[in-house]
């Protein structure tokens, strides 16, 4: 996620310079042709750009903001994942257990499994997430961000891990362990009947929000917004020159086309990035950094000694 006030400039070039090229090319061919040379009249009436302008903007305005609701929701879903994921610890701690001493060392191993468990669940979560197609990217645009299933291994036990390695869908095995864990601690009487259905409640939970996450992930944004504001943007961009040539701008009208074009281009690019929250692009939610505050929160309150630093946003401003 992109979290400084102002974008660096080799950022913009990075997504903008083949456009920017293209928009200053025709327009230099333009004024060189009609305007220069005087070889032949390229100058079209001034309403046709402005009524198109004005379409096009109403079109991004809509395309943006539908793509802003979905990296919007993506990102409650995960504050939503941050606020149980405390929740889960608070009930492993309180909710399980016996009143005398017996088996008491079992559970509390027990109780640092399921805590330890969640924070591998996180992980795999965004790990799983990030995933395009089947492949991992290891190399991503302007920085590094490794996404993989190893990451997970420290949070598990090696033969779980194992198991938890060559599933199809790994956050959701993890779920499915800590029934069962739950479900052998209720048969030795160490959760009574109407705490292991709250702890049941909180993994619902955890399901619902993967579904949600997945929901985004899999349904892509309209492909005919994507496809037909990016033709719409080209149409617009190619005809501006034509309508400023003729009037008394001179060679003034190439930094103005090109920079009229530009605005449009950004709109569009911007509705382009966000409209995918989990693509491990730079736009993303900051599944990362919410992961590291999850697993600090939760180590902290079973006063675990070494807790891991705070995700801190590159030199480029990304907070991943």
């Amino acid at each position: 996620m992109l979290i400084s006030r102002n974008l660096k400039l080799k950022l913009i070039l990075f997504y903008t310079w083949k456009s920017l090229l293209y928009y200053t090319l025709l327009a230099i061919a333009v004024f060189l042709l009609h305007d220069y040379y005087k070889i032949i009249d390229l100058s079209i009436p001034f309403n046709t750009i402005t009524a198109l302008s004005t379409a096009l903007a109403i079109f991004l305005g809509f395309k943006n903001n539908y793509a802003y609701d979905r990296w919007w929701e993506a990102r409650k879903v995960w504050g939503l994942l941050v606020n149980y994921s405390r929740v889960w610890e608070r009930e492993v701690r309180i909710l399980i257990g016996k009143n005398d001493l017996e088996d008491q060392t079992e559970i509390n191993s027990l109780k640092r499994k399921l805590v330890f468990r969640h924070i591998g669940f996180v992980n795999a979560l965004r790990v799983y997430l990030r995933k395009t197609n089947g492949f991992i990217n290891k190399k991503v645009e302007l920085f590094e961000e490794e996404n993989q299933y190893v990451e997970v291994k420290n949070y598990l036990d090696p033969v779980e891990f194992v198991h938890f390695y060559n599933k199809n869908n790994p956050p959701n095995y993890l779920l499915n362990e800590q029934g069962k864990d739950l479900k052998n601690a209720y048969d030795k009487n160490w959760i009574k009947e109407y705490h292991l259905i709250r702890l049941e409640e909180t993994l619902i939970e955890f399901n619902n929000i993967q579904g949600m996450c997945e929901r985004i992930k899999n349904t892509p944004f309209l492909r005919q917004y994507s496809f037909f504001s990016r033709v719409f943007v080209f149409i617009h961009a190619s005809l501006i020159p034509f309508a400023f040539v003729s009037g008394d701008l001179h060679l003034a009208m190439i930094p103005i086309s090109v920079a009229i074009s530009f605005v449009f281009l950004a709109l569009d690019l911007i509705g382009e990035r966000t409209e995918d929250p989990f693509e491990n692009r730079l736009e993303d939610v900051s599944m990362t950094a919410l992961c590291t505050a999850i697993e600090r929160d939760l180590k902290e309150s079973i006063e675990e000694p070494s807790l891991p630093e705070k995700i801190k946003s590159n030199a480029d401003g990304v907070l991943m």
